[in-house]
């Protein structure tokens, strides 16, 4: 009681909002589930069927092409560890986390659309035409591909470089070849990450939105995801919308459960130099050259295109026109309240979080356990409620329930936006509280420091970077998210990325490269420029 009594500020708002964050979940599931007529289960059709076995089969093929490349990337930039520019290009590589997946859609169709750079070249100089490969299975894979391949390669370096230099002695004494070098050196260090990133990777893709819609280019290709949209939007079929949001709910759940045994978490990310004791041979220095060349032209491209188109594309009409100006303010200051709050309760979790896990408090607890998962879940519900999910329970609620569209559609957003960033934030914040205090707990108890003089001097100082990180993550989440604004988005209340799908729809190319580019400067401008002023800060 004494220890419940002196922890009982970092106890008390971590799990009152971790409780909030559940009830909130089962609301949202009851309500779907109250809303649809008959068993869920009863009326499970062809369709139906399809739509679920295009949508695993997507998922995963996009989760084994994009392992394979990741694999490949990392195991070349891991070799060839020393070269200018090689930091930069890491960085890059991490963008992909955050860039929208409107404007790398936009990118890949400038270059390999019908009318994209390849193809004209190709007409050029051969005079043959690809054809619209980009739409349909292809184009899902190119897309993915080119957002998650990077994503694991940066976490998979890591593994090879945390690899002791002794471990490649040995290998090198026992004169193993590169394949056996790999299978019995490399392979057992990136097993764990392999599965976490690959479990992932799946969700990501067995949720995918944006990336279907637009480069499905047919009804066969499409997912549970944009099934629901279209059930809503285009049909007004809510009864077989609420089946598919039920189908697609009850699934991710039950992958998020599996996965959670080998969910690692995303904080390992910095890696190091490790210098392998001996130069590779020249064929394989080539091979290494090759996947790292053609993967940076294959990432860079697409933003290339967007930067170039966009620098022709007539801003002062652009920034004038009322549309814009109403979904630039209204992205920016949802991006920057759902920032905010993504900040705040990514912080008391992770204070509440470390008292269950450091023995100096109430790990020894019998309790302490079973309210550190049922934390670290409601901080992951994302992954097991996707967006459209999401976005059909407020939906239902907004016509169920009194209130104008804009405040439902606000409230849809902003919980989406904050419930997306939490997984992140969580598995960057929650180490970083945890060693705060292993370190300084002994030392503040002694000293009797307040809780404001204990965040003055003790956390803020230690964790002031990893909060800027998390506030420019959470913002480039909300800015670049399609999700919710696809159900709710019309002229009375739009976003950036709501804003550019409507462009694209109506082949106004010039203008939504415009915008396109204003995003991509946006997000990247936030990314990069947020965490260094929070470093800058003494």
């Amino acid at each position: 009681m004494q220890n419940y009594l002196r922890l009982k500020t970092s106890l008390l708002p971590g799990i009152l909002i971790s409780l909030t964050l559940l009830i909130f979940a089962f609301l949202l599931f009851f309500t779907l589930y109250s809303s649809q007529d008959g068993n869920l289960f009863s009326e499970l059709d062809n369709r139906i069927y399809g739509l679920l076995k295009f949508t695993l089969y997507q998922a995963f093929l996009s989760t084994i092409l994009s392992l394979l490349v990741g694999v490949l990337l990392a195991w070349a930039l891991a070799h060839q560890s020393h070269f200018r520019g090689r930091g930069l290009l890491v960085a890059l590589f991490s963008s992909s986390l955050v860039l929208p997946t409107l404007i790398v859609v936009f990118g890949l169709i400038g270059i390999f659309g019908r009318n994209g750079y390849l193809n004209q070249l190709s007409l050029f100089l051969f005079d043959h035409s690809f054809g619209s490969y980009i739409y349909g299975i292809g184009g899902i894979l190119i897309a993915h591909v080119y957002l998650n391949a990077s994503f694991a390669s940066r976490a998979l370096l890591h593994s090879f470089e945390s690899i002791p230099k002794e471990k490649y002695k040995l290998a090198k004494s026992l004169n193993f070849s590169v394949f056996e070098r790999f299978l019995y050196v490399e392979y057992p260090a990136l097993k764990s990450t392999l599965l976490s990133i690959g479990s992932t990777i799946f969700l990501l893709c067995f949720t995918s939105f944006a990336v279907v819609l637009l480069l499905g280019g047919s009804p066969s290709y499409n997912t549970l995801e944009v099934a629901i949209y279209e059930a809503v939007k285009l049909d007004f079929d809510i009864g077989m919308a609420l089946k598919l949001a039920l189908i697609q709910l009850s699934i991710s759940a039950l992958l998020v459960v599996l996965s959670s045994s080998f969910r690692t978490p995303l904080a390992n990310l910095k890696t190091s130099h490790t210098l392998i004791p001996w130069r590779e041979t020249k064929v394989l220095r080539v091979v290494q050259w090759c996947i790292i060349g053609l993967f940076t032209l294959f990432f860079v491209l697409p933003l290339v295109v967007i930067v170039v188109d966009g620098i022709g594309a007539d801003f002062g009409r652009i920034f004038q026109a009322p549309l814009f100006i109403k979904s630039f303010v209204t992205s920016i200051s949802l991006a920057t309240v759902s920032s905010i709050l993504t900040v705040i309760i990514a912080l008391f979790l992770s204070n509440t979080r470390r008292n269950f896990t450091l023995p100096t408090r109430l790990a020894n607890r019998p309790f302490a356990k079973v309210l550190d998962a049922m934390i670290a879940f409601s901080g992951n519900l994302y992954l097991a409620i996707p967006s459209l999910v999401l976005g059909l329970g407020f939906f239902l609620m907004y016509q169920k329930y009194d209130g104008s569209e804009i405040f439902w559609a606000t409230a849809a957003l902003l919980s989406a936006n904050v419930l997306m960033s939490l997984p992140f934030a969580l598995s960057v914040l929650t180490p970083a509280m945890h060693k705060t205090a292993q370190r300084y707990d002994k030392l503040a108890f002694s000293l009797g420091l307040t809780k404001l003089q204990r965040w003055v001097y003790i956390e803020y100082p230690y964790i002031k970077s990893t909060l800027g990180y998390i506030f420019a993550l959470a913002f480039c989440f909300s800015l670049g998210d399609l999700g919710i604004i696809a159900l709710f988005g019309s002229d009375e209340f739009t976003t950036l990325p709501w804003y550019l799908y409507q462009l694209m729809g109506s082949y106004r190319n010039a203008d939504a490269a415009g915008v396109a580019l204003v995003m991509l400067v946006l997000v990247l401008s936030v990314f990069i420029g947020v965490p260094k002023l929070f470093r800058g800060k003494s």
